[in-house]
């Protein structure tokens, strides 16, 4: 169940500038690759895109939990059931990725 008001709706602004960035470095690692750069060189950029997305995801999450998973946790009921089981399949992805 979608709500109407995402937990990171007060930071979307930080996140959409961080998201820009990391499509920044995206489109540099495809050049890297077009323009045949260093095995090495091309691995390190892309260890820091992951290291970029991980950072956006723990922060979404974050805010899910504090915003989202808590108001449910107040209303109770199967809300919040649903909720936490949400929250927790959504680490489980995360963790796997």
């Amino acid at each position: 169940m979608a709500t109407a008001r995402p937990g990171y709706r007060g930071t979307k602004d930080d996140y959409l500038v961080r998201l820009r960035r990391i499509e920044g470095q995206v489109r540099g690692l495809h050049r890297m690759v077009e323009e045949d750069t260093y095995c090495i060189d091309v691995l390190t950029q892309v260890s820091a895109v992951t290291k970029a997305l991980q950072a956006v995801s723990l922060g979404l999450l974050e805010d899910h939990i504090a915003h989202c998973v808590v108001d449910a946790a107040r209303a109770g009921d199967a809300e919040a059931e649903e909720k936490v089981r949400e929250v927790a399949d959504a680490i489980a992805r995360l963790v796997r990725s």
